[in-house]
């Protein structure tokens, strides 16, 4: 069964600590130098793989006594919120051109672009400790894969305009304090247990 509040709550989690990552900007130049469907279907893609192997952890997690998940994720979320907050600005990645713009070309160069530099990534282990600690693996494999293939279509249809409108340090900060308070939240709850 699918829970609203988790699925929703997973979405802007991922959606917000995504947005200002380094995915986002390749997105926008690689839709911008090739056709914006085949990208997005190479990038859209890679996330869901990410997003499986993400809440498959995530879910094995879960086997352990729920105050103990509850302090790994607190701990995590704490971790992932400094992080957001202590990166600097990353800078344009080169992307190469491929000679032949068919479907499978450009298709395969987002997926490999994504799965690269995905890996590991804080979305997929914020996706992870959301699975461990909602234990709603459908709603938060949901979230979390709608939340990177909407700022992966933001990205590579309209990312220049965003950033333009709503400063990129501003995205970052909420999507910090939004794990601050996930953080703390799941502290409590293992201290209290």
């Amino acid at each position: 069964m699918i829970s609203i509040t988790v699925l929703a709550l997973v979405f802007g989690v991922v959606f917000l600590a995504e947005l200002p990552d380094k995915t986002a900007l390749a997105g926008l130049v690689l839709g911008t130098r090739y056709r914006a469907s085949y990208v997005f279907a190479g990038v859209a893609a890679a996330f869901l793989l990410h997003v499986v192997l993400a809440v498959a952890a995530g879910s094995v997690l879960n086997l352990l006594p729920q105050p103990i998940v509850h302090g790994i994720t607190g701990v995590l979320f704490l971790g992932g919120a400094a992080v957001l907050l202590l990166k600097k600005g990353d800078d344009d990645e080169d992307i190469r051109r491929p000679a032949d713009q068919s479907f499978w070309k450009v298709a395969t160069t987002g997926f490999m672009l994504i799965l690269v530099a995905e890996f590991g990534d804080l979305t997929q282990i914020m996706t992870a400790n959301l699975a461990a600690r909602y234990n709603a693996p459908l709603s938060v494999g949901l979230g979390a894969v709608l939340a990177l293939w909407a700022v992966a279509g933001l990205g590579i249809v309209g990312g220049k305009a965003l950033m333009k409108k709503v400063p990129l340090r501003l995205i970052t900060q909420i999507a910090a304090l939004l794990m601050l308070g996930l953080g703390a939240w799941s502290l409590y709850e293992a201290a209290s247990a």
